[in-house]
């Protein structure tokens, strides 16, 4: 799924996909045979309908036979009773398939997307660098509705069509093995163009689905970037580029149904031919008395039938096949591996924490920049308590160290410990436990104020969200909003003001309660009233915990215990503000020109 642009594709990406086929759809079996008592009433349901679809045509013979032919009487009334029948528990057996394959086909995408999501939530930050999140979102929408397709329909049409041409093929050589026989010679010449063409519709058919995330893919990008698009103007752009995407989908579907067209009229040409034929034959053994007329009836509908389910075969055949591609999509999902798990035996972090952190030569790339040493040889030790800003100029590698210490990656080179365990040996889940962040670029998810809090720590009682939220100074702006904590916030948190969204991050990390606090400076794009605010409840999260800053304003650390100034990945100086001042250094001269530029 990976999109690169040069080779060699990094461990743990899947490989450019290739033409997918029916098998790919044992994804979706390994999903659905969790409910073996609903396959068996559905495959149960399925085989009764298809006996019940063959035996009309013999019921008809009986009747035409029985009938038509003079007998009379109650022997013509109970050919008549037997069809009535036919047909009744053809309708029941077709309402329990519907009923069971249905249900089937929404439970096993709910259980897809579910696992899916899952599976998603365990993969490293480096998997949604390499793979657009809009594409995934896509997977699991379109491509786990067409498998619900699949499943709740595409599947069960072709098994009743298989097995009705199956046995109405059965049905043809008892009532003439000659006209069976000769009916049989034209199979080969379905199959040949269904395999040939087949192949092709596989190709078309994944493009078409990579067309269909791509217009996913855009919509969703454009939609959450709407601002910007109106205030550069850019609309008619946009709307060009969304065109050439629905273009290339339509072209793309357009080549996919011209193809199967071609293999159904192909097929179905084959088909009605050979009966024609095969009619034409029949008839001189009517005429001869070979046959009577209720048999010749019975193998004109039932010829119709099997030609019916074969020619259904091949429509359906094209459906499959994109529900190929689509399940093997998800499956790719599936596979790929997380390459930061817990180890098999994790070391346990002591108890109580001390938030003790150290870097020992740390040396690290991010996979999408493999040219860029982010890290080179960093140490750093900083003590249980210690509040340490860290500077520097962009790209400097500040923002690596936050990533590193939560382990979203591992480095490439040294270690990086927390109260003494190396965070390689230990479990990510209990790490991150220990860890509080406020980011400087806020996060507040579509969902009520009350939800974004508990993000801190879910089982928080109401209690301890206004303690939290008194404490980061949101407590006044919460309680006016409409429905207080219950009040729904919007898309990234819409209904609040930037300074309002701030201050909720920071309750969410007070509730957290967490022993080390790493804090990318939240007050950089804040008016003056909301930056103080701000700064009076990062003065009261700060407290008592083991604080690593990331400072873009350099005003905003002069009270730091120790000050951490960094350029291409490595240390250059350190100390606190005044020594940095008078030292003459790389952040001598930062502060000059920050400074100056405020005066």
């Amino acid at each position: 799924m990976a999109r690169r642009d040069t080779p060699p594709a990094p461990t743990g990406t899947p490989p450019v996909a290739e033409p997918r086929r029916l098998g790919d759809l044992g994804m979706v079996w390994h999903h659905a045979r969790r409910y073996p008592g609903r396959i068996a009433i559905a495959g149960a349901a399925l085989l009764t309908t298809s006996a019940a679809t063959i035996g009309i045509p013999y019921g008809f013979k009986r009747v035409i036979d029985r009938g038509f032919a003079g007998q009379g009487g109650t022997s013509f009334a109970t050919s008549f009773h037997y069809l009535l029948m036919i047909v009744a528990v053809l309708a029941i057996a077709t309402a329990i398939r519907f009923y069971y394959v249905s249900w089937l086909g929404e439970r096993v995408v709910a259980d897809i997307r579910t696992d899916v999501q899952r599976h998603l939530l365990r993969l490293s930050p480096r998997f949604f660098e390499e793979n657009r999140p809009s594409e995934i979102a896509s997977r699991l929408t379109s491509d786990t509705a067409l498998i619900e397709m699949i499943v709740g329909s595409t599947v069960s049409i072709a098994l009743r069509n298989m097995f009705t041409g199956i046995g109405g093929l059965i049905y043809l050589f008892v009532i003439s093995p000659k006209l069976a026989g000769m009916l049989t010679l034209g199979i080969p010449l379905i199959i040949l163009p269904m395999t040939v063409l087949g192949k092709r519709v596989r190709r078309y058919s994944r493009a078409s689905q990579d067309r269909i995330a791509e217009v996913g893919t855009i919509t969703t990008e454009v939609l959450g970037a709407m601002r910007i698009v109106q205030a550069f103007g850019q609309e008619p752009r946009e709307a060009e580029r969304f065109g050439t995407a629905v273009e290339a989908t339509f072209a793309a579907a357009r080549r996919r149904n011209a193809l199967r067209a071609v293999m159904t009229a192909i097929v179905i040409g084959l088909v009605f031919g050979s009966i024609t034929l095969v009619l034409w034959e029949g008839a001189v053994d009517v005429a001869a008395g070979r046959l009577s007329g209720g048999s010749i009836a019975a193998f004109v509908l039932t010829g119709g039938i099997v030609a019916g389910a074969f020619g259904a075969l091949t429509e359906v055949y094209g459906d499959l096949l994109r529900g190929a591609g689509a399940a093997s999509r998800l499956a790719e999902l599936e596979r790929e591996v997380p390459e930061i798990a817990a180890p098999a035996n994790p070391v346990a972090f002591p108890v109580p924490s001390r938030g003790a952190i150290r870097f020992e030569g740390v040396g690290f790339r991010y996979p999408t920049r493999p040219e860029i040493l982010a890290l080179d040889g960093f140490s750093l030790d900083i003590a249980p308590g210690e509040t340490v800003a860290v500077v520097g100029p962009s790209g400097a590698g500040k923002s690596t160290l936050f990533q590193l210490a939560q382990r979203f990656y591992d480095p490439e080179q040294g270690r990086i410990l927390v109260d003494g365990v190396p965070l390689t040996d230990a479990d990510p889940a209990q790490l991150r436990a220990r860890i509080a962040m406020v980011p400087q670029e806020t996060v507040i998810f579509a969902a009520s104020a009350r939800d974004n809090l508990r993000y801190g720590r879910w089982e928080a009682g109401d209690d301890e969200l206004w303690g939290a939220a008194e404490a980061a100074n949101a407590a006044e702006f919460l309680r006016r909003l409409p429905d207080g904590l219950d009040t729904y916030l919007g898309e990234g948190g819409a209904r609040l003001s930037g300074g309002q969204r701030q201050r909720l991050t920071i309750a969410r990390a007070l509730l957290r309660d967490a022993p080390i606090l790493l804090l990318d400076e939240a007050t950089s794009a804040l008016d003056a009233e909301s930056e103080r605010l701000v700064q009076e409840a990062l003065e009261r999260l700060m407290a008592d915990r083991t604080t690593l800053v990331i400072a873009h304003r350099l005003a905003t650390v002069r009270a730091a215990g120790r000050i951490v100034v960094m350029d291409e990945g490595r240390i250059v100086e350190q100390g606190t503000h005044a020594d940095l001042i008078a030292g003459g250094g790389l952040y001598a001269r930062l502060a000059g020109l920050q400074f100056h530029a405020a005066a």
